[in-house]
């Protein structure tokens, strides 16, 4: 491994593997391993999450008695706690340390967990979900930095520890689909709560045995005028998107707070070009490589929402799977999105990002345009499977090789907030993802319907609808990560990622 020094040059290029530093051989090399099953982990119970819940939601309405408007306070209620306080969490792993950060992280949400599953009433429920999106945010970017910290040092092992890493992130979703499924048909929906309890303490015991915090951070003062302008902005702009799924863009609930949303992140931008310790470095985003990741993470978001949403939908409505079935039908997406991930974490190293993430959105594209293939009376195995195995290797494609992108090349004091950021555009892709699609669908059932009234039995017409709306949401998503495709191709530097010279030092014992 060779190393060019220049004026004002901090980085050196990665070609491949590198000869392991001391601290790394040994018992070390084995627990640095150990650590990243934890670090998995983590990740693993804040994914599983976002789709396991709303699997056990219409059992648990029944059960406590609450509204239809009270049911999606219990999603976005979680999306505003978690998406508004991922950068604040970032920033304070970096300031306080990031072992101390991911274990209150896990720890509460675990306590959180508990109380919603014991919930006799909405307002508990509530409560304890607005609590794991609060630890959510904690640990979440805590893990993703110290899987960077851990892993600085050898780029052949960085793309393998990312790859894996990247497999949990995309697929935990759809894991949570299967999870949610039999947790609720064969137990109860409290336990769709419950089993983070259990992944919680194996990732808390893992983490006081195979993680320590490093050299202690500098005490800097925290940026009070920009966390509290970009944690407004950003509930701002998750509120509004969330109401224009279900209320339409132009209702005053929902472009009010996305408008204020918006002015508030342009603001917070502007404080962090002026202070002297801000809540997030500008050049964390402004470097070429983190940049791209970035667009593709927050893209890739947009566009793969509408595989578990609409997906999920047909399957359900329209094939009549029941919950279990399916959770098992996105199985073999998980496994080619594995796949897609390990791969990209072998080569990564190798040749870098800029023709792995395009390749990543090509097929991702592919796989949404054969969605539209789907009809009223067409099969599991010839329409949606297909599609679901070309979007699973492009997507771990994609994750695989933008997280490890976006935090390579990170000052150690600046991981967190980095890893913030990989999770912040991905819950924003996914936000607006939402309430796009889910008001062009509505609004393509509604003109389906008035345009073809009379020719045909109403029912059948209705099915039709249905099915026309989801037609236009695929061809839109793999518009999408066309256009993902085309950015990152024109975005990502050519060549291996970059590392800075003063690589942080391995955080496993």
């Amino acid at each position: 491994m060779s190393t060019e020094t220049s004026s004002g040059d901090t980085a050196k290029r990665h070609s491949g593997a590198g000869p392991l530093e001391a601290p790394a051989r040994g018992s070390r090399v084995a627990n640095r391993w150990l650590a990243l099953v934890v670090l998995s982990l983590a990740q693993l119970m804040v994914v599983l999450d976002s789709t396991i819940v709303n699997i056990a939601l219409p059992t648990a309405q029944r059960d406590l008695g609450f509204s239809n408007d009270a049911r999606q306070w219990v999603v976005t209620g979680y999306a505003l706690a978690f998406g508004s306080l991922l950068l604040l969490g970032g920033r304070l792993s970096d300031l306080l340390g990031r072992k101390l950060l991911l274990l209150i992280g896990v720890a509460g949400f675990a306590l959180a967990s508990a109380a919603g599953g014991a919930a006799g009433g909405f307002a508990l429920l509530l409560v304890a979900r607005v609590a794991q999106g609060v630890f959510g945010a904690l640990l979440a970017p805590a893990a993703l930095s110290l899987v960077s910290v851990t892993f600085a040092h050898d780029a052949t092992e960085r793309g393998r520890a990312f790859g894996i890493f990247g497999a949990v992130s995309g697929a935990g979703g759809a894991m949570g689909l299967l999870l949610g499924g039999i947790l609720t048909q064969s137990v109860s929906w409290r336990w769709c709560l419950y089993v983070n309890l259990i992944i919680a303490a194996i990732a808390f015991i893992g983490a006081m045995l195979w993680l320590h915090e490093g050299e202690r951070p500098e005490r800097v003062r925290l940026d009070l005028a920009g966390t509290l302008t970009v944690v407004v902005g950003m509930v701002g702009i998750v509120y509004g998107l969330g109401n224009a799924a279900s209320k339409g863009w132009t209702d005053v609930s929902s472009l009010g707070p996305v408008i204020a949303g918006v002015v508030l992140v342009v603001v917070f931008v502007s404080i962090e070009r002026r202070i002297r310790n801000p809540l997030l470095p500008l050049g964390v985003i402004l470097d070429r490589d983190r940049g791209a990741s970035f667009v593709s993470i927050g893209l890739s978001g947009v566009g793969a929402f509408a595989v578990f949403l609409f997906v999920t939908y047909y399957l359900a409505e329209t094939l009549k799977f029941s919950p279990i079935q399916t959770g098992s039908a996105f199985l073999p997406m998980v496994g080619l999105l594995i796949v897609g991930a390990i791969v990209s974490g072998a080569l990564l190293p190798r040749i870098g990002p800029r023709p792995l993430v395009p390749i990543g959105c090509l097929l991702s594209a592919i796989g949404m345009a054969l969605f539209t293939g789907l009809g009223t009376h067409s099969s599991y195995a010839g329409t949606v499977l297909p599609a679901l195995l070309v979007l699973g290797l492009g997507t771990g494609l994609i994750f695989g090789s933008a997280q490890n992108a976006a935090t390579s090349g990170v000052q150690p004091h600046e991981a967190g907030v980095a890893s913030a950021m990989v999770n912040t555009t991905q819950q924003i892709g996914g936000s607006i993802g939402t309430a796009v699609f889910s008001s062009l669908a509505a609004t393509a059932v509604t003109s389906y319907i008035k345009n073809h009234v009379g020719a045909a039995p109403q029912g059948q017409i209705l099915a039709d609808a249905t099915i026309s709306s989801y037609h236009l949401v695929f061809w839109i998503s793999s518009a999408v990560f066309l256009a993902c495709g085309v950015l990152t191709a024109l975005m990502f530097r050519s060549g291996p990622l970059t590392v800075p010279d003063d690589a942080p030092p391995i955080a496993a014992h």
